[in-house]
């Protein structure tokens, strides 16, 4: 796989969709490979009786696919130098999440590019990520 180069990126390129199916085993498997414990992302019915309709993603899962997300379309060289998103709605077991992205800002070596992590409810996770790429 190739890095994207400074050359290559615009202002408003789009990146491409990423789509991922959240089944339950990749609920669970993220939470324990995180070694998060919490039963809301194992148990579901531990997760029910504290309010929540099924297991959801955790934190740390949710930031590694954004991380994953951006990384995929600029390339293994390129350097995640900011992450600033905020959590929105849950990501339920059963759902699918589908990551859209676009760069909004180039300043030097660094590009800022705008996620969005959409669940059937609405935004499961939105903000920024800027990173560098190799002139």
């Amino acid at each position: 796989m190739r890095t994207l180069t400074e050359e290559q990126v615009e202002l408003g390129t789009m990146l491409p969709e990423l789509s991922i199916d959240l089944t339950p085993t990749v609920v669970v498997s993220t939470a324990v490979a995180t070694m998060d414990f919490t039963p809301v992302h194992h148990d579901v019915e531990g997760a029910r009786a504290q309010g929540s309709k099924d297991i959801f993603l955790n934190i740390l899962t949710t930031m590694g696919l954004v991380e994953r997300y951006v990384t995929d379309w600029a390339g293994p060289e390129a350097v995640i130098r900011r992450i600033n998103v905020k959590l929105g709605v849950p990501a339920y077991a059963g759902d699918r999440l589908v990551f859209t992205g676009a760069v909004v800002a180039h300043d030097g070596d660094e590009f800022t590019i705008e996620v969005r992590g959409k669940v059937s409810l609405g935004d499961h996770a939105s903000g920024t990520v800027t990173l560098a790429l190799p002139a």
